[in-house]
């Protein structure tokens, strides 16, 4: 694979965590610099001699957002690698020219659908706020939606502390009505809740909902159905704001709107900043590709809801030897759901 261009270069990784942050990788992802080492050489190496992938970055910390989110397993990193990579390309108006400064995802900004909030919590993680209700289903569409939370779940996931320490989710539900609702086909909606949670590496450490509308409530019971019993323990739904202060919800952080003490249009703004400094790194993220033709047809129009879960995914074909170019734990087949 001499002479190939990769999306960015090997790097000679220098951890950037804080300490207190490296003691908490350690007990809770056996992250380690031998551990980490160790794994960054064999998932580098993995890719070099993978036939499927085409380009890929090649720096540590886009390989540590899947060993950190899969505690250094590097076999199942290597799958969540390649399931990403594939699903980027299946997936292109979600994964691909990520430009914020676009006018329809600058709209949606603007009206604060999603977005970060400055600061951490206080255990150190970012808070990703998401008000669904100023969607206009009339106006954008899917793709603009699926669009605006590329942009910001690829900036959050670039900064290393939050790939250790995960992300706590708001979401206000006011204004969601039943038009929003076909924005997307059930069967579209189950394979994004489910890559939602698989493929994208991100640690989802606490969801909370306020103002679910009770008239969507088969929908929000279908949507709680699809989610890993690990992600539903971490969800909280309130009636209202004050009901979610009532059980104690930390709202400190939240714009002012919502019970904290910074206005929502300084956040937005603030946050404006970040994804205009990460922009060229995501439009970056663009030459990576793999090689379509070497998918089943089942994989690619499945958008791999997910690689077959469990030990059989890395098992070969009868017809070919367990280990591809020496590396044990390749996977042959991509199935989905």
């Amino acid at each position: 694979m001499g002479g190939v261009e990769w999306a960015t270069e090997e790097d000679d990784y220098e951890c950037p965590l804080s300490n207190e942050t490296q003691k908490m990788a350690k007990e809770e992802l056996r992250e380690d610099k031998n551990t980490r080492d160790q794994a960054l050489e064999q998932i580098r190496n993995w890719v070099k001699l993978n036939p499927r992938i085409e380009n890929s970055r090649m720096d540590g910390r886009f390989f540590l957002r899947f060993l950190r989110c899969k505690k250094f397993n590097v076999p199942m990193s290597q799958e969540a690698i390649e399931r990403y990579l594939l699903l980027r390309q299946v997936y292109h108006p979600a994964f691909n020219n990520l430009d914020i400064t676009e006018p329809i995802m600058e709209e949606l900004l603007s009206l604060g659908y999603l977005f970060a909030v400055p600061g951490r919590d206080v255990k150190g993680r970012r808070v990703i706020v998401a008000r669904p209700g100023v969607f206009d289903p009339y106006k954008y569409t899917n793709a603009d939606m699926c669009k605006i939370h590329g942009i910001t779940y690829e900036s959050l996931m670039e900064d290393e502390e939050s790939q250790v320490r995960g992300f706590v989710h708001f979401a206000d539900g006011a204004g969601v009505s039943f038009p929003h609702l076909t924005l997307f086909t059930p069967k579209e909606a189950v394979r994004i809740v489910k890559n939602g949670e698989r493929t994208v590496p991100m640690r989802h450490k606490e969801v909370h909902a306020i103002n679910a509308h009770p008239s969507l409530k088969f929908a929000l019971d279908f949507g709680m159905s699809l989610i890993s019993e690990k992600i539903k323990s971490r969800v909280k739904i309130y009636t209202s704001l004050e009901d979610a202060k009532n059980h104690k919800m930390d709202t400190s952080l939240l714009p002012k709107e919502y019970g904290g003490t910074m206005p929502m249009k300084e956040m937005i703004d603030l946050w404006r900043k970040e994804l205009l400094a990460i922009r060229p790194t995501l439009l970056n993220n663009d030459k990576m590709r793999v090689r379509m033709e070497l998918y089943s047809e089942k994989a690619r129009e499945g958008a791999v809801s997910a690689l077959k879960q469990g030990m059989n995914c890395f098992s070969a074909s009868s017809n070919s030897d367990p280990t591809i170019h020496g590396i044990s734990g390749s996977f042959r087949k991509l199935e989905v759901d």
